[in-house]
């Protein structure tokens, strides 16, 4: 009988346990409220989402948590996960990029505290956004852009995605597996592009001046291209022969780190300004 009871006993402390860390990782996962996540806000501020994802709250919310946060877009007019990120050294210690943890942050104590969240996130880091302090900077260039026009967010989100990649020494990098399919899909828009020495919509355009920005940096850093193709066309943004084209899978713009250490990239598209830089670490 005593041990028929203990083993009811050990049944029911089992049950229990079993529910709560079920009713835990629920209230872990419960849905962000409007203060980081506003639908109707995030439906009206990117076009490229309209058309990709339609007005369906669950395709948003999910495109949010598993590349809005991190490519630096607004989920709210208050709330702007890289912002946030990246004004408060704190919480970059304590979540690193747990983008969703300051989200609930916000929500629980940062707007509480008087913290700040709001912003354009798009041309800011996913990561810290300055170089490690024993960083040597080797070549930097900087180009002008409308920030007022369709290509600014193709600009802005080529940056963001090459912004603080590391080449190994001896490593290979691609422009274009590295900044991703020009696709609605991937959060690019309709704008200008050269085709048969003309211009034309097209999906991605302006990433052209981000590859063409960084390859003036690779020239001024003394890092050769090992793939670079001209413009059919001269371009305004910078000078005949510091141009760099991209191209679907067939033009790309790559290099090889030549050097004994680790480089990285720094992108950063801030109020019409594009700035890369390249750091030996």
């Amino acid at each position: 009988m005593k041990r028929k009871t203990s083993i009811f006993i050990t049944m029911i402390l089992c049950f229990c346990l079993l529910w709560g860390s079920r009713t835990y990782v629920r209230a872990a996962q419960a849905p962000l409220t409007s203060l980081t996540f506003d639908m109707d806000y995030y439906y009206n501020t990117y076009p490229d989402l309209q058309t990709a994802l339609g007005y369906d709250y669950n395709s948003l919310y999910q495109h949010y948590l598993n590349s809005g946060l991190a490519e630096g877009r607004s989920g709210s007019a208050e709330f702007n996960c890289l912002v946030y990120r990246n004004n408060y050294p704190d919480l970059q210690a304590s979540f690193g990029n747990d983008y969703r943890a300051y989200c609930v942050h916000y929500e629980n104590f940062g707007k509480a505290e008087g913290r700040s969240a709001a912003g354009d996130g798009m041309g800011l880091s996913a990561s810290v956004s300055e170089a490690a302090p024993a960083s040597t900077l080797i070549g930097s260039y900087a180009t002008a852009y409308n920030a007022n026009i369709s290509r600014a967010v193709n600009i802005s989100l080529a940056a963001s995605r090459i912004n603080q990649v590391v080449i190994q020494p001896g490593e290979s990098f691609s422009f274009n597996q590295t900044i991703l399919p020009r696709t609605a899909a991937n959060g690019y828009v309709e704008a200008n592009v050269i085709v048969n020495k003309s211009y034309v919509l097209g999906i991605g355009g302006g990433i052209c001046q981000v590859s063409s920005t960084l390859y003036a940096a690779m020239l001024d850093a003394g890092l050769p291209a090992t793939e670079r193709h001209p413009h059919s066309l001269n371009v305004g943004y910078i000078p005949e022969g510091m141009d760099a084209t991209i191209s679907g899978n067939t033009l790309d713009l790559r290099f090889t780190n030549i050097f004994e250490e680790p480089i990285q990239i720094q992108a950063v598209a801030d109020q019409g300004t594009l700035t890369i830089s390249l750091y030996k670490l």
